[in-house]
């Protein structure tokens, strides 16, 4: 700590020292229920700082997904919180969450979400190579038999299995442009056919 940190540390140990003297003296003829109601007050200050750390996590309790809309000629999709879209297609008849990734040309599979739609990842060759924030990443090329989303099914897409970690699967071009209108309009992600 430099001067000016201890300098104002003193001075607000000082100030509270001193509110502290003065709310005891003027309460001490009742110093129990004093306590218990700055206890109370101390409790309801440490709620309301938890209750605001924690909103995020509370929002999805409540609210688990966003919710997408599905028509006869598409899908829209909102937009998360954190500025993405998200989307859980069905993979080989499994659930697949997918951060859609416009400046990714390929669909990639996290691992693990390779190895629950029944991927033998340990037989796969991973001889591509992919940059990521984390570095240099090896691939391995794999053809998904069926995907769905919302009703609409693709068959045989093309997809990657990340050697590497990653937080979840990520949804790229090889996937959106075989929808013919991709749109973001209103904060909303929306693919038509």
């Amino acid at each position: 700590m430099d001067g000016d940190n201890i300098a104002r540390f003193a001075y607000l140990a000082l100030l509270g020292s001193a509110l502290a003297f003065w709310f005891f003296t003027q309460n001490r003829q009742s110093v129990n229920k004093t306590l218990q109601q700055l206890a109370a007050w101390a409790l309801i200050f440490i709620g309301v700082i938890a209750a605001y750390g924690l909103w995020e996590d509370i929002q999805s309790t409540v609210d688990p997904g966003l919710r997408i809309s599905v028509s006869d000629s598409g899908i829209s999709v909102p937009r998360a919180p954190d500025g993405h879209y998200y989307l859980q297609l069905m993979v080989n008849d499994k659930p697949v969450d997918f951060l859609v990734d416009t400046g990714a040309s390929q669909v990639v599979l996290s691992h693990r979400d390779a190895e629950r739609v029944g991927i033998d990842t340990d037989a796969l060759n991973y001889f591509g190579r992919a940059m990521t924030a984390n570095g240099e990443v090896r691939t391995a090329p794999v053809e998904i038999e069926a995907v769905s989303l919302g009703g609409f099914t693709d068959n045989n897409l093309t997809a990657w299995v990340n050697e590497g970690e990653m937080d979840r699967s990520l949804l790229g071009m090889e996937y959106l442009q075989r929808w013919p209108s991709v749109q973001i309009t209103n904060g909303a992600l929306i693919l038509q056919r």
